[in-house]
């Protein structure tokens, strides 16, 4: 049984790394640290609350470092721990795979979503 191959907290990190968000975050912090509200400017469609949510999972696993800076007001600023700096090229991939064969995926999707639905369709002249 594969669940017997991976301890709990093994899962939850596979959940967490292979999250869109975590994927976006990690890869956006990869070119240095940012401000909340820059990080979720470049980061978007995310929302305030995922936004939070994401760093806050990052932070507890020790991939990302929150740092307050002696500012009036106070800013808060994130950064990649070393440890974030080891999934950054993990991320990076996937990340520039996506952009990179996003026409294709799109047309496949289109194509299969095409192909279903003519599936999916009654055949004229029958009735349930």
């Amino acid at each position: 049984m594969i669940q017997d191959n991976y301890p709990a907290l093994s899962l939850e990190i596979m959940d967490l790394v292979g999250d869109k968000w975590t994927l976006l975050l990690v890869y956006t912090l990869g070119d240095g640290a940012l401000r909340f509200s820059e990080l979720r400017r470049r980061a978007m469609p995310i929302s305030q609350k995922m936004l939070s949510q994401t760093l806050r999972g990052l932070e507890r696993h020790g991939m990302v470092d929150r740092n307050v800076l002696p500012t009036a007001p106070p800013h808060v600023e994130y950064a990649l721990t070393d440890l974030g700096r080891t999934f950054l090229s993990a991320a990076k991939v996937i990340c520039q795979w996506t952009k990179d064969n996003l026409a294709e995926l799109q047309e496949a999707r289109a194509r299969f979503d095409t192909e279903r639905r003519a599936v999916d369709q009654p055949r004229a002249g029958f009735r349930h």
